[in-house]
């Protein structure tokens, strides 16, 4: 037989696979679950490459190549810009719950409409993250018609509540699908021109058992010797055997050095190779060799994992000096790539320690907070000390992130090498051991967290000493790890707001100035707050005025919100405070930011707000729906948005659940030192006392709140609660008056009347509170004669999501008939409740 008429590569998708991979057009997800070999990768893409030449479709593949979330995270955005879809650029990977929530939000509306879409997910068992199959599920659920997920990985990654969950959204294929039966293995080597007789047919399907890879390594060793292989050898060493062994030694080296790329360029190659017929090699391999696959992007390649688990075998093999050396290669590519991680990995894997470190240092922590601590801190154990001495910039970025990671005793370690070093180093200049030693300063201040004369000092030192901006913090990132309060953050002790102020006017300027402006406004913003807690709302209002004029164009979005938290509040006091009542405008805006910390803060501002003037089903979802749990806050700001819920859930009447939480909440406040956040819960406990006839228990409470307030005046947490605590304050008042408590009474008789108003001129129909937030706003929306895509577009939800928002409203309200009639009820329905309220 002529070797010529040979064709291993080419790809045979039977009938009956064919038409099991029919549904994937009619599903919203596709969970594919073989074995490695069976042609998973394959078989998708023969169904996806004929989907793709229908000019309504478009393909998104993404490849999965490790278990690092971060690194998958860059696959899926490389993915989407290829495909065209720029709209995750700037997304952040997803940490926690509600930014699952947004990203899934955002993937439904940007491709919603007329064109499929099939996003491919390969190999997902190499990630081993279960909560992206959680989010896989979430999103399905959600995904509008024309948006078709489809997932491959070598185990199940579903349990059976999420089968049983997404029901009929799911088809799945399995082993049995993809393997070939005795019928489709004769057509198979039929074309790959092997004329097998019964019992070669016979024997051939009893040793593979209708497994692609073992077929075709079975027709390598055939085409070559004439028979087929022992197999009493494992599929390893068939794999070598016949597809690595015969080959020349460049071609031999080729696939050893290049197996441990995820994927590769020619480029790529020739630098990780030194070899420049590498173009050549591979080219030829390509058109050889069936485990080399050719990416749609015309210019990367990737390996097959048999192929890739054969070559790093063989890799392992060479001599220390050639597997370090090329290590050392593959960490040079990714850091002229700007792909940091994949660097940091080269550089261990080659113990090259000072490379890892100037890789460290160029990312400035950013990618670094995405390992886990605990495989820093194994880096830091094995790296030899002089070599992180002679990296002084790397050791402030790692005490940074040991900070974040409340690695104390490390960061202090680390901090003591880099004292060594600046005294000991003399290659140092001047300039330079000052502006270690003062960014230094800057980061040890962050122990001394919401002390901020402590920290001044420290601030103080570092501006001092330092003639650059720091490296360990970035201007765009948050100032207030996600609390809507500066004040709430700084204010340590009842009795010394005017020393805080003051240290935090003379402290912010300097820390600006290292910073390039990270938090600018703080000071300002901080004053404004605290004229507003003591009731000077005019001193407060050009306060606030003057904190947004500073930050209108210096990008400090976290500022900027904490300002429209203060407006929210002073807006019920003085009429002339400009606040967004209509919040669509500002959450565009920040959804087109993709930052989840700020949409955050943003939620707890109107949450803050609804509460206050008692209209709960205004409530954004995170609070009304009590979900602060999903969310992974920075713990700096957790006690704020857990005080924030507290007023929510007085809003909604729950006060048993106030005060139970409160007993938890309060010590969590005076560990963290936050004097007024505990003043407010001490308020919030004191009112559902009040409310459930508890007048002991929250006149107790309030003479200890008065104690802590009165020393500083701060009058706004009574006057806020004034509502539930008037006649428990009017009491103690009777028996002993104080100018302070009879203000809050004063002030709080005139608020109450003027949140009344508000809440009546805002109110809905009491049958209407059945509905969520979000459904209540959708049955507005469709009262107002909007249609589904117009309702979509408003609030960024796809058309599919807001037809199943719709089906949950009718249902909810007992409406029944066609689509036409039910709006028509819908709209009469709340036309006939709003004239009974007039």
């Amino acid at each position: 037989m002529s070797k010529k008429k040979y064709n291993l590569n080419t790809i045979y998708i039977s009938e009956r696979l064919q038409e099991n991979l029919k549904p994937i057009s009619q599903s919203a997800f596709t969970a594919v679950t073989a074995p490695m070999g069976y042609g998973k990768t394959t078989a998708i893409n023969w169904y996806l490459d004929k989907q793709s030449k229908n000019g309504n479709s478009c393909v998104i593949r993404i490849s999965i190549y490790s278990d690092n979330l971060s690194v998958f995270w860059q696959s899926v955005q490389k993915a989407f810009a290829f495909a065209g879809l720029d709209f995750l650029d700037n997304y952040s990977c997803p940490s926690d719950a509600a930014s699952a929530g947004m990203l899934a939000d955002e993937l439904c509306y940007s491709l919603s409409g007329q064109t499929s879409y099939y996003i491919f997910i390969d190999d997902f068992h190499l990630l081993g993250e279960p909560h992206v199959a959680d989010f896989f599920c979430m999103l399905a659920n959600r995904l509008p018609e024309n948006i078709h997920l489809i997932v491959s990985g070598r185990n199940a990654f579903l349990s059976g509540k999420e089968i049983l969950r997404l029901g009929k959204k799911l088809y799945q294929i399995h082993t049995r699908d993809l393997c070939l039966n005795r019928r489709e293995l004769s057509v198979y080597t039929h074309r790959c021109g092997a004329s097998l007789n019964e019992d070669q047919l016979n024997t051939l399907l009893y040793s593979s058992e209708g497994w692609f890879s073992a077929v075709y390594l079975n027709l390598c060793t055939f085409f070559e010797s004439g028979h087929f292989p022992d197999h009493t050898s494992n599929i390893y060493d068939m794999f070598s055997s016949a597809m690595i062994a015969p080959l020349s030694d460049a071609q031999q080296e080729f696939l050893t050095v290049m197996g441990l790329a995820d994927e590769f360029t020619v480029e790529m190659a020739l630098f990780i190779t030194g070899n420049p017929e590498a173009g050549q090699i591979l080219s030829l391999m390509t058109r050889q060799n069936a485990f080399i696959t050719p990416l749609p992007d015309g210019v990367s390649f990737r390996f097959h994992h048999m192929m890739k688990e054969c070559t790093q075998r063989a890799f392992a093999m060479l001599s220390h000096e050639k597997q370090t050396d090329f290590r050392n290669r593959y960490g040079q590519w990714y850091e002229s790539q700007g792909q940091f991680l994949q660097a940091l990995a080269a550089y261990n894997k080659a113990l090259n320690y000072d490379a890892a470190l100037a890789v460290i240092q160029k990312d400035a922590g950013i990618l670094l907070a995405s390992l886990s601590p605990e495989k820093v801190l194994a880096f830091l154990d094995v790296c030899p000390t002089e070599i992180l001495k002679n990296r002084p910039l790397a050791l402030l970025v790692l005490m940074r992130r040991m900070f974040t990671w409340h690695q104390i005793p490390k960061m202090l370690e680390l901090k003591q090498l880099l004292t060594d070093t600046i005294a000991e180093d003399n290659t140092l200049s001047e300039d330079e051991r000052k502006n270690l030693s003062g960014e230094c300063d800057l980061i040890m201040s962050f122990l001394m967290y919401n002390d901020i004369t402590g920290m001044s000092v420290l601030h103080r030192q570092a501006s001092s000493k330092m003639t650059r901006p720091a490296i360990s913090i970035r201007k765009t990132g948050s100032w207030t790890f996600g609390s809507p309060s500066v004040l709430m953050m700084f204010h340590r002790r009842s009795g010394t707001l005017d020393a805080e102020l003051t240290a935090m006017n003379e402290c912010m300027p300097h820390y600006y100035r290292i910073t390039q402006g990270h938090g600018q406004g703080a000071e300002l913003l901080m004053n404004a707050e605290a004229a507003f807690m003591q009731g000077n709302f005019s001193d407060a209002q050009i306060l606030l005025e003057q904190t947004y004029s500073t930050i209108a164009s210096n990008g400090q979005h976290n500022i900027s919100l904490c300002c429209d938290f203060l407006a929210a509040r002073l807006s019920l006091f003085q009429e002339s405070v400009t606040f967004v009542k209509n919040p669509e405008v500002k959450r565009k805006e920040l959804l087109s930011l993709h930052n989840m910390m700020w949409l955050n803060i943003f939620d707890s501002t109107y949450a803050y707000y609804y509460a206050l003037i008692r209209m709960p089903e205004k409530i954004p979802a995170l609070f009304k729906d009590h979900m602060l749990s999903t969310v992974s806050f920075l713990s700096p700001c957790r006690p704020m948005m857990e005080m924030i819920e507290n007023q929510v859930f007085l809003s909604q009447k729950m006060y048993a659940k106030v005060i139970g939480r409160s007993e938890t909440l309060l010590p969590f406040c005076e560990k963290m030192h936050y004097e007024l956040v505990s003043l407010h819960v001490q308020i919030q406990t004191a009112s559902a006392y009040a409310m459930l006839g508890k007048h002991h228990d929250a006149r107790q409470l309030l003479q200890k709140a008065l104690g802590h307030a009165m020393p500083d005046g701060f009058l706004i947490p009574f006057v806020e609660n004034y509502t539930y605590i008037k006649d428990v304050l009017g009491s103690i008042n009777s028996i002993a008056s104080e100018p302070f408590t009879d203000r809050i009474l004063s002030l709080g008789s005139v608020y109450e009347q003027h949140c009344l108003r508000l809440s009546s001129r805002n109110s809905r129909p009491e049958i209407l509170n059945m509905l969520n937030s979000r459904e209540a706003e959708i049955a507005a929306l469709i009262t107002d004669r909007l249609s589904n895509r117009e309702i979509a577009e408003r609030l960024f939800l796809s058309e599919g999501t807001v037809k199943q928002y719709i089906n949950q409203i009718y249902s909810k309200l007992m409406i029944n008939g066609d689509t036409r009639t039910k709006r028509k009820q819908l709209a009469e329905l709340i036309s006939s409740i709003n004239k009974g309220l007039t």
